[in-house]
């Protein structure tokens, strides 16, 4: 898909945006100019770092997507060219063929390709909530799903659908659980100043690499609308057992690159895996520039280290 054709992803329908790929809609307000804006900022420096790859002629190694192409405002489009890896179309041909589809659920049939080709993420088929959940409690030894018909207190109603951002808090039991939603325990992330953070943990080759600590309102704690957002490390927000339960999650559902929503409980101390999403966006909007910047360079030493190691 060439890129100026970004445009027909979305659909104006109803006073919202539609993308069309996953039937999300986008209110056209002020924050989203502002967001707009500020993407704009990174791409150009992003786009930057493309031009002087290509004047230095660097060609290898080559990847190609399949089905889809990744528009630029997905991670994996800054980081494979600041790592120097160059874009190509022939899936047959390429080094590395990354599987790339926003749906929940997906077909990951390996089309043909060539003798030693690294395969990126075709072992991720499915990353709706139930199945994230079921992976994370085999990873952890300790469940986040709940039964909503026999659970006593408040728990998180949401979605199965990736990205959905629909999550509401529900007192159970229920009589009607609601078809396609799933039913979890309500984790206690909330910081000082009323605030909630979710830990989001970047992958590469199933191992984490860079967390985005994305704070936001507590009464807005299920939108993707953050306040601040900081750059870390993984050992700096997670203990060795922990980063062991985050691999040992990517590895059950066959993550090799992508992000993970990491909770921790204020109370019990322990983390949860909420989501998982092998085609994200980033970095996030509310970080600073500089930081954007260091973590597409992290992201891109380690792409480049796990997908096409330096031959001897």
């Amino acid at each position: 898909m060439s890129e100026r054709l970004w445009i027909t992803d979305f659909k104006y329908d109803e006073g919202t945006i539609l993308v069309k790929k996953t039937g999300h809609r986008i209110v056209p307000d002020l924050s989203l100019l502002q967001s707009i804006f500020t993407w704009f900022c990174f791409y150009f420096f992003a786009q930057t770092w493309r031009t002087w790859r290509r004047v230095t002629g660097h060609k290898r190694p080559t990847i190609a997507f399949y089905p889809d192409k990744p528009r630029p405002w997905y991670f994996i489009w800054p980081v494979m060219h600041v790592s120097g890896a160059k874009l190509i179309d022939d899936v047959s041909t390429a080094d590395i063929v990354f599987q790339f589809d926003d749906s929940t659920e997906t077909n990951n049939a390996v089309p043909q390709t060539r003798d030693g080709v690294r395969l990126v993420n075709f072992d991720c088929q499915d990353v709706s909530k139930s199945t994230v959940a079921a992976a994370f409690e085999s990873a952890a030894g300790y469940s986040l799903t709940v039964d909503p018909t026999t659970y006593m207190g408040r728990m998180v109603e949401k979605s199965e659908l990736n990205a959905a951002h629909d999550g509401r808090i529900l007192e159970g039991p229920l009589d009607a659980p609601l078809a396609g939603k799933v039913y979890q325990a309500l984790i206690d992330n909330e910081i000082e100043g009323g605030l909630v953070e979710d830990l989001r943990c970047c992958i590469v080759g199933g191992t984490p690499i860079v967390v985005f600590r994305k704070r936001r309102p507590l009464a807005r704690r299920f939108l993707n609308e953050n306040v601040e957002v900081l750059l870390d490390e993984p050992r700096n927000c997670y203990s060795p057992e922990e980063i062991a339960v985050i691999e040992r999650f990517a590895a059950g559902v066959g993550l090799d690159w992508g992000g993970v929503d990491v909770l921790r409980d204020r109370v019990s101390g322990q983390i949860y895996i909420v989501d998982a999403n092998k085609t994200d966006m980033g970095p996030p909007v509310a970080l600073r520039l500089g930081a954007k910047l260091r973590a597409t360079r992290r992201m891109a030493q380690a792409f480049a280290g796990a997908f096409a190691p330096k031959k001897r």
